[in-house]
Protein backbone atom coordinates (compact mmCIF):
# COMPACT_ATOMS: atom_id res chain seq x y z
CA UNK A 1 0.00 0.00 0.00
CA UNK A 2 1.38 3.20 -0.36
CA UNK A 3 2.37 5.63 2.03
CA UNK A 4 1.33 9.33 1.81
CA UNK A 5 4.38 12.12 2.47
CA UNK A 6 3.97 15.39 3.28
CA UNK A 7 7.33 17.86 2.35
CA UNK A 8 7.64 21.19 3.51
CA UNK A 9 10.34 23.82 2.32
CA UNK A 10 10.91 27.39 2.07
CA UNK A 11 13.20 29.06 -0.97
CA UNK A 12 14.21 32.23 -1.41
CA UNK A 13 12.64 34.30 -4.37
CA UNK A 14 14.87 34.59 -7.25
CA UNK A 15 11.70 36.27 -9.57
CA UNK A 16 13.27 39.55 -10.29
CA UNK A 17 11.10 42.42 -12.32
CA UNK A 18 8.75 44.66 -11.47
CA UNK A 19 5.34 43.86 -9.85
CA UNK A 20 3.26 42.93 -12.88
CA UNK A 21 6.29 41.11 -14.15
CA UNK A 22 6.97 39.21 -11.27
CA UNK A 23 2.58 38.40 -10.82
CA UNK A 24 3.16 36.74 -14.12
CA UNK A 25 5.73 34.52 -13.17
CA UNK A 26 4.38 33.22 -10.54
CA UNK A 27 1.16 32.83 -12.06
CA UNK A 28 3.21 30.59 -14.68
CA UNK A 29 4.97 28.82 -11.61
CA UNK A 30 1.12 28.21 -10.43
CA UNK A 31 -0.18 27.16 -13.92
CA UNK A 32 2.62 24.44 -14.57
CA UNK A 33 2.45 23.42 -11.14
CA UNK A 34 -0.77 22.43 -10.81
CA UNK A 35 -0.49 20.64 -14.65
CA UNK A 36 2.45 18.89 -13.50
CA UNK A 37 1.18 18.14 -10.11
CA UNK A 38 -2.16 16.83 -10.87
CA UNK A 39 -0.78 13.83 -13.19
CA UNK A 40 1.46 13.12 -10.47
CA UNK A 41 -1.34 13.00 -7.64
CA UNK A 42 0.57 15.49 -6.02
CA UNK A 43 -1.63 18.06 -3.98
CA UNK A 44 -0.39 21.21 -1.78
CA UNK A 45 0.11 24.89 -1.56
CA UNK A 46 2.09 27.67 -2.08
CA UNK A 47 2.84 30.70 -0.73
CA UNK A 48 5.11 33.97 -1.41
CA UNK A 49 5.64 36.95 -0.66
CA UNK A 50 8.10 38.69 -2.48
CA UNK A 51 11.38 38.04 -0.58
CA UNK A 52 10.46 33.94 -0.47
CA UNK A 53 8.32 30.85 -1.24
CA UNK A 54 6.96 28.51 1.41
CA UNK A 55 5.36 25.27 -0.45
CA UNK A 56 3.82 22.19 1.06
CA UNK A 57 3.82 18.81 -1.35
CA UNK A 58 1.97 15.52 -0.59
CA UNK A 59 1.80 12.54 -2.36
CA UNK A 60 3.18 8.76 -2.53
CA UNK A 61 7.06 9.40 -1.97
CA UNK A 62 8.68 9.05 -4.86
CA UNK A 63 6.77 11.35 -6.65
CA UNK A 64 7.07 13.63 -3.87
CA UNK A 65 10.80 13.66 -4.42
CA UNK A 66 10.61 13.86 -8.06
CA UNK A 67 8.69 17.45 -8.14
CA UNK A 68 10.89 19.09 -5.29
CA UNK A 69 14.08 17.83 -7.78
CA UNK A 70 12.52 20.03 -10.50
CA UNK A 71 12.00 22.71 -7.65
CA UNK A 72 15.83 22.70 -6.85
CA UNK A 73 16.82 23.30 -10.55
CA UNK A 74 14.34 26.06 -10.64
CA UNK A 75 16.56 29.54 -11.08
CA UNK A 76 13.33 31.17 -9.29
CA UNK A 77 14.12 29.72 -6.76
CA UNK A 78 17.40 29.67 -4.35
CA UNK A 79 18.37 28.65 -1.22
CA UNK A 80 16.01 26.09 -0.84
CA UNK A 81 15.43 24.36 2.36
CA UNK A 82 13.39 21.84 3.53
CA UNK A 83 11.71 22.33 6.82
CA UNK A 84 10.00 18.88 7.36
CA UNK A 85 9.36 15.86 5.07
CA UNK A 86 7.55 12.83 6.44
CA UNK A 87 5.13 10.54 6.61
CA UNK A 88 1.75 12.03 6.62
CA UNK A 89 -1.73 10.71 7.38
CA UNK A 90 -3.72 12.49 5.07
CA UNK A 91 -3.69 15.14 2.64
CA UNK A 92 -4.46 18.82 4.23
CA UNK A 93 -4.74 20.03 0.64
CA UNK A 94 -7.07 16.86 -1.26
CA UNK A 95 -8.62 19.03 -3.47
CA UNK A 96 -5.95 21.02 -4.53
CA UNK A 97 -3.31 20.14 -7.29
CA UNK A 98 -1.41 23.53 -6.27
CA UNK A 99 -3.14 26.03 -4.38
CA UNK A 100 -1.88 29.49 -3.79
CA UNK A 101 -2.57 30.70 -0.11
CA UNK A 102 -2.77 34.77 0.22
CA UNK A 103 -4.09 35.26 -3.27
CA UNK A 104 -7.54 37.37 -1.77
CA UNK A 105 -6.86 41.21 -1.40
CA UNK A 106 -7.06 40.93 2.22
CA UNK A 107 -4.40 37.83 2.90
CA UNK A 108 -2.17 39.79 -0.30
CA UNK A 109 -2.75 42.75 2.29
CA UNK A 110 -1.97 40.78 4.99
CA UNK A 111 0.99 38.46 3.86
CA UNK A 112 2.53 41.26 1.32
CA UNK A 113 4.96 42.94 3.46
CA UNK A 114 5.12 40.14 6.41
CA UNK A 115 8.79 39.79 6.15
CA UNK A 116 9.78 43.52 6.39
CA UNK A 117 7.03 44.49 9.29
CA UNK A 118 7.65 41.54 11.30
CA UNK A 119 11.14 40.09 10.25
CA UNK A 120 9.47 36.62 9.59
CA UNK A 121 12.08 34.24 8.57
CA UNK A 122 10.95 30.98 7.36
CA UNK A 123 14.21 29.40 8.31
CA UNK A 124 13.54 30.28 11.73
CA UNK A 125 10.13 28.07 11.82
CA UNK A 126 9.21 24.16 11.63
CA UNK A 127 7.41 22.49 9.20
CA UNK A 128 4.52 21.83 11.12
CA UNK A 129 3.87 25.22 11.63
CA UNK A 130 4.44 26.51 8.14
CA UNK A 131 2.10 23.49 7.07
CA UNK A 132 -0.54 24.65 9.82
CA UNK A 133 -0.72 28.35 8.76
CA UNK A 134 -1.04 27.26 5.41
CA UNK A 135 -3.86 24.95 5.76
CA UNK A 136 -5.58 27.68 8.07
CA UNK A 137 -5.39 30.06 5.66
CA UNK A 138 -6.47 27.46 2.92
CA UNK A 139 -9.46 26.61 4.80
CA UNK A 140 -10.83 30.67 5.29
CA UNK A 141 -10.25 31.12 1.65
CA UNK A 142 -11.98 27.88 0.73
CA UNK A 143 -15.18 29.21 3.30
CA UNK A 144 -15.21 32.95 1.48
CA UNK A 145 -15.65 31.74 -1.16
CA UNK A 146 -18.31 29.15 -0.57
Amino acid sequence: MPHLYRLVYYSNNHVIGKPPEVADAIASILATSRVNNARADITGALIFNHGIFAQVLEGELPDVEATFERIQRDPRHGEVQILAFEPAPCRGFPSWSMGYVGDSREDVELFGGIAAITGFDARRMQGERVFEIMHAIALEEQARAA
